[in-house]
Formats: C-alpha cells, structure tokens, sequence
C-alpha cells in the first residue's frame, strides 16, 4: 500500500517537474514529511530523511525531463554547464549545513519557502529582464548560491533558476528547459551530503542509508521518470497559469500544515 503511495507521489512530482522546471521536490519534501510522520520515524532524522530521499529521486526525474528538452532544443547547455559547476559544491555546502539544524526548524524554514513559491506561483511575479548574463565566474557563484538553498530543502532549485535566468533576459521556455539540466548537479551533490552526514545515524529507521530512505526513493523514481517526460512536452504545448494557480493553493496549504 505505500508503495502504491509513493508511486502516486512520482507521477505528481514528475508532472511538476517536466511542466515548471521545479525538480518535485517541493511536492515530495512535505509528502514524506508526513508520511514518515504516520510510519513513527524518529522526529530528530524524520525531516533530514525526506529531504535527503527527494534529492535522490529528482537525479532521475531530471535526466527524465532533460532528454524530451533536449529533443525540443530548448536547453542552453554552456549557460547550464556554468551553473552547474557552482551547484555541485553549492549543494554539498546546503546537505552540510542541514545537519546543523533540528528538524523542526527544518520543517519550519520549508515551510517557508513553501508559502513564497506558493504566492509568486499565484500571482504570476517575475523579474523584469533587466540584468546582463554574468561570466564564467559570476555563473559558478550564481549557481553556488542555489545549490546551497537547495540542498538545504530537498529541491532541484527550479523556483530559484527559473525567474533568475528570466531576469538576465532568457525566454521562458528556454529557462525552464535549463533548469532541468541544473537540477542533476544540485540532486547529485546534495544526495552524497545526505548520505554522508547521515551516516552510521543510530536513530534511522531500516532500509536507511545515511539520510535516504530506499523503499519510498524506488517507490518514487518508478513513476516520476515517466510523468516527467509527459511533463516536459506539456510544458512546450498549454499555457500554465492554471496549472500554476492550482499548484500555488496546493503549496499554500502544504505550509500550513508544516508550520501548525
């Protein structure tokens, strides 16, 4: 049965992938939040393992979401390689600095981050295009930056590439397409730093390695690589204000949850 429900929770984080750029950890964070919640896992490791299993699943769903971009020559590849030298150590700053926190802060400060996504999803706020792209060097600190929040919360950095590559004058599409790619390097680095700083833990439940819990990562990755295909290609055909206002209502309600 939860299987069942961590395949239900690829396909939803698939889809979100492949349509907003967002890598699905937004969804999936706050989802084995509550899950592991309802299975007793230990409140001290509970959060650390669900932000350490969703960086493991959007390694896949990114490379999912990649190939049907690819396909569309929508990705800019020089721009997302400068990027993503940045987000490898960027995300392994973020696991690191994770482990710092208690996981009611944790939650807290997802919580948070939650809400601001929500409320720029409804309101459709995006930076003018007004800013120069930087160079080589500026790229990498760029994406250090990112990497590091994202690591921290579990996600691919997608609700931060995006409107940023939008403010250095990148079509829309293009940016979303590129965001994906950035999504490996920051799921790939923050992974190991989950792994790591979790290791040898003696309060993580079983079937644990360091802070990844394999039956919900296999469970999640089973569906997310396919719904995120389909995302993509939605991506490149409706308009998503709707999708946008819908996910936003979602989110809102995810960060009342957490912080209540």
């Amino acid at each position: 049965m939860l299987l069942l429900g961590y395949m239900l929770l690829g396909a939803v984080a698939g889809l979100i992938a492949g349509i907003f750029g967002l890598g699905g950890g937004i969804i999936i964070v706050p989802a084995l939040i509550f899950t592991f919640t309802y299975l007793h896992f230990p409140s001290e490791v509970l959060t650390h393992l669900a932000v350490g299993t969703s960086l493991s699943t959007i390694l896949f769903t990114s490379l999912s979401a990649i190939y049907v971009h690819h396909r569309k020559l929508a990705i800019d590849w020089s721009l997302a390689a400068q990027l993503s030298i940045g987000m490898l150590f960027g995300g392994l700053i973020g696991a690191y600095l994770a482990e710092f926190m208690s996981g009611v802060l944790l939650r807290r400060i997802f919580a948070f981050y939650s809400l601001s996504v929500a409320l720029q999803m409804w309101f459709s706020w995006s930076p003018k295009a007004i800013l120069t792209q930087p160079k080589k060097f500026g790229c990498a600190l760029l994406g250090c930056g990112i990497g590091m929040v994202s690591g921290l919360f579990g996600i691919a950095g997608g609700s931060l590439v995006v409107p940023i590559l939008t403010l250095y004058r990148i079509k829309i599409t293009q940016a979303i397409a590129t965001s994906a790619v950035t999504g490996f390097p920051i799921a790939l680095s923050g992974t190991i730093g989950y792994i790591l700083m979790g290791w040898n833990n003696p309060a993580l439940p079983e079937n644990s390695v360091g802070y990844l819990y394999w039956p919900a990562m296999l469970g999640i990755i089973f569906s997310s690589t396919l719904f995120a295909k389909f995302g993509a290609l939605l991506a490149h055909k409706l308009p998503p204000v709707k999708l946008k206002k819908m996910l936003s209502i979602v989110l809102l309600l995810v960060a009342i949850k957490l912080l209540v």
